[in-house]
């Protein structure tokens, strides 16, 4: 076994009882969860998909537990025991459910990785979670992940860290042997760390969020009966499994806890999804504005059968009022904003809100103890309706990350309030209108990019002297991250280096969708009103200039603009 896990900032015990004593928390711990629900409706459809060979599978909730147990007893063979760390970089397979619910049952817990992370994340997760094992699929979407694993290992072997097994799921189906018994459960209570999720972060070293079966599950209860989930509930899983927003909101595990269907999509084109829609008779999905602006075009395009669409969710970023108009007429489905974060809060909008409600804010919280507050730049409370810096604590928000004693300053008040980094106003009724990010981080289509991360590995080229990223506005995307770079004296008038800067972050192991979209060249950046080393005052004037919103022109080459990734 490796270390313990260690201790987390947690929810003061007065605090805990009183969830308790309201009904929030129960004891109700993962294990009991995997087992109560795949015996309660064993004979139901629980996951449709492909395996990790591409072939497709059906499991009954009843198959669903031999699988899952199946996966359980190969990670014991593994040497992974309980209260271990697991990085998962699965797509959406089979699998990928097999091995959480897996883990959940021998006590074992997930790191929710992306199969598009790559050795400069892998490295951090492995680092910060002591993990026993990574969890990966062999060769898929263009990467060797068993060669990723080996870039990895190297790595923390020269930082002096015991490098994880390899557990490579593409195996498990060719090899004969299969070890039936089930493994100990590992008995982890419910209010104990259950899982770690990825903070999307603000600073180069990702954060893990800590979470428990008491505190989640209530928000997977909560959320499935806010979205009126059922045993006929059929939902389709485009985005990337591990994210929380297709986990729990209501998402896989909601799904799961009232007995529907799970069906996962190896891709998010409407394509793929619109005769996943058709065959399954799907009747809700879960969007990112970008994919809900794809969907559109291709809906408008095709005459799609997608009768059986009853929701579509979108979240992950603000949703423009124009799109949210066009959902309901174009995919003839309600349409449901939903704005969140990993760390706890979640905002949904209800069946019985006026349109006009739907179509202009994010939501209002699951629940009545989610508490608000919205402040200005000293912590004070704003007047009503007005915009500032939203910071929140309830039930199922977390009172710290893990093992991250400097960022837990940063990111919490004294009285236990995550400050969330989203500048919001909220209006009488309790719903929420997100006006944009206050931390230093760019939001691409959904995905959470620290700007300190891109930069840092911007500045290890030998022809760059100094790199700022920033967000500028897209269309598609809601923000492009763009690189601005200074070259080093001599190589002013380089055309060649913005050309060299996308490879040199990809060979420095950056996950593919952090690469910039666009990278600029400058011989001298505009002066700040703070001081040279203020990179947030510098961002904002760059951001400006870059969008035409801030009178002066910019000094240096502006080279074209490639085409911006799309995922369609």
């Amino acid at each position: 076994m490796r270390s313990p896990i260690a201790e987390v900032p947690t929810w003061p015990e007065d605090v805990r009882a009183r969830y308790r004593a309201l009904g929030y928390w129960t004891e109700e711990s993962f294990a009991d969860f995997v087992a109560d629900r795949t015996a309660r409706f064993a004979g139901h459809t629980a996951v449709v998909g492909v395996d990790a060979h591409g072939r497709p599978q059906r499991w009954t909730y009843a198959d669903l537990a031999e699988q899952a147990d199946r996966a359980a007893a190969r990670l014991a063979d593994a040497g992974v025991e309980p209260g271990d760390r697991v990085v998962l970089t699965l797509p959406n397979v089979v699998e990928f459910v097999a091995v959480v619910l897996g883990l959940f049952r021998m006590g074992a817990l997930p790191v929710f990785g992306l199969p598009s992370h790559r050795e400069v994340e892998l490295t951090q997760f492995c680092t910060i979670a002591d993990a026993a094992a990574l969890v990966v699929v062999g060769e898929a979407d263009g990467c060797d992940h068993v060669a990723l694993h080996a870039a990895v290992a190297e790595r923390l072997r020269g930082q002096g860290v015991e490098p994880p097994a390899l557990v490579d799921v593409r195996e498990w189906a060719q090899s004969r042997e299969v070890r039936d018994q089930r493994p100990a459960a590992g008995g982890r209570a419910a209010e104990d760390v259950a899982f770690l999720q990825l903070s999307g972060g603000t600073t180069g070293v990702s954060k893990l969020i800590p979470r428990t079966s008491a505190d989640y599950l209530y928000s997977v209860r909560a959320s499935a009966e806010i979205c009126g989930l059922d045993e006929a509930c059929v939902m389709l899983v485009v985005l990337p499994a591990a994210h929380n927003f297709p986990m729990s909101s209501p998402g896989i595990l909601g799904v799961l806890h009232t007995g529907g269907t799970v069906v996962l999509a190896r891709d998010p084109s409407p394509r793929t999804a619109f005769a996943l829609i058709e065959a399954e008779r799907v009747t809700t999905v879960a969007l990112v504005p970008p994919l809900a602006q794809a969907w559109l075009s291709a809906a408008r395009r095709r005459t799609p059968d997608l009768s059986s669409l009853r929701t579509v969710q979108v979240g992950g970023a603000r949703l423009s009022d124009s799109v949210a108009t066009q959902i309901g007429p174009v995919l003839g489905a309600r349409l449901q904003q939903v704005f969140g974060m990993a760390e706890g809060l979640v905002n949904y909008t209800r069946d019985d809100d006026p349109d006009e409600i739907v179509t202009t804010t994010q939501g209002r919280p699951i629940s009545p103890d989610d508490e608000i507050r919205i402040v200005d730049a000293d912590d004070r409370e704003v007047p009503p309706g007005e915009e500032g810096r939203l910071l929140t604590r309830g039930p199922y928000t977390i009172r710290g990350y893990y093992r991250a004693d400097g960022p837990n300053r940063d990111s919490f008040t004294a009285d236990g309030f995550y400050r969330t980094g989203d500048l919001v106003r909220q209006l009488p009724s309790g719903h929420l209108v997100v006006t944009g990010r206050d931390k230093d981080q760019i939001n691409r289509g959904g995905e959470k990019v620290a700007t300190e991360e891109i930069e840092g590995l911007a500045l290890t080229h030998p022809g760059v002297l100094d790199a700022v990223a920033v967000g500028l506005p897209d269309p598609y995307l809601g923000e492009r991250i763009c690189l601005v770079v200074r070259p080093q004296p001599g190589r002013a008038g380089d055309d060649d280096l913005a050309a060299q800067i996308p490879g040199h972050l990809r060979a420095a192991g950056l996950a593919a969708y952090k690469i910039p979209d666009q990278v600029v060249t400058l011989d001298t950046f505009p002066a700040t009103h703070v001081g040279k080393n203020s990179r947030r005052e510098l961002r904002r004037l760059l951001t400006g200039q870059l969008t035409g919103q801030l009178t002066g022109q910019l000094t240096g080459r502006l080279p074209g603009q490639p085409p911006v990734p799309t995922t369609t």
